[in-house]
């Protein structure tokens, strides 16, 4: 009996053999660049948002960056308390003692707020300047007349520009509606402060402008910014409502530096 002959069309390599090998392969080579990719740590931005997210809380995400934003608005206020009193009984122009007024009207209102978004949030708070703003305190301390207004404008105008910058950072980015609101609010007094310390005629443009280049890093974490040790849980406190004073005139030409 001779032995069968095969039957054409239905080995592997037959027509419908081709086609699913085909499509086997085609499936794979979709399916192996998407989990290769997948697999990179920092490709993605979920794993760039795990990277920079300390926390999730009810409000959102809770980034480094935001931490230290919060840590900021408390340590602004802090020092610029003090500051703002001293140019209301040291400065010899109307206009300097303008924008001491507005220094303690912004930083009493940012500090009640950022007092309350901590406590909801569970984060502690330092209560005591850091060691660059208690230097600037020292300075003015022991400046008098003119000279206390030049140096007072300057500190000043140069302390909120670098901090200007962060707020646009964090209002940008942050996922977390506390911080979000906190920040507005920070832009808002922040940006008053800059236009009244302007409005002295004693901001030297030329050397802010030296200055700001000199120190332009990347922001540092919260705990470079204030001391473990000096933090202070806070309760939540009721927000005052916030009006800004009115705005100070450009002293006369004589005053000019």
């Amino acid at each position: 009996m001779r032995p069968r002959p095969p039957v054409k069309g239905r080995g592997i390599f037959s027509g419908t053999g081709v086609i699913v090998m085909g499509l086997t392969a085609t499936l794979a080579a979709l399916i192996f660049p998407v989990w290769s990719y997948a697999d990179r740590s920092g490709t993605t931005g979920a794993n760039v948002l795990s990277a920079q997210t300390v926390t999730t809380t009810q409000y959102g995400p809770l980034s480094a960056l935001d931490r230290d934003f919060v840590t900021r608005v408390r340590l602004a206020g802090l020092w610029e308390l003090s500051a703002g009193q001293q140019a209301e009984e040291k400065g010899t122009t109307a206009a300097v003692r303008t924008a001491g007024q507005h220094l303690i009207d912004g930083h009493t209102f940012l500090d009640e707020r950022v007092r309350d978004v901590a406590a909801k949030l569970g984060l502690p708070l330092p209560n005591q300047p850091n060691a660059q703003q208690q230097q600037w305190l020292a300075t003015l301390n022991a400046a008098q007349g003119v000279n206390f207004d030049r140096e007072f404008a300057n500190i000043l105008r140069l302390a909120h520009g670098k901090v200007f910058t962060v707020v646009a950072q964090v209002r940008a980015t942050t996922q977390n509606s506390l911080v979000r609101a906190l920040a507005d609010d920070a832009n808002t007094t922040v940006l008053d402060h800059i236009k009244v310390l302007e409005a002295t005629g004693y901001v030297d443009f030329s050397a802010l402008a030296r200055d700001m280049a000199a120190s332009s890093t990347p922001v540092p974490s919260s705990s470079a910014v204030a001391d473990p040790g000096q933090v202070v849980p806070l309760a939540p406190s009721v927000s005052p409502t916030y009006t800004l004073p009115p705005a100070a005139s450009s002293p006369p030409a004589s005053t000019q530096p």
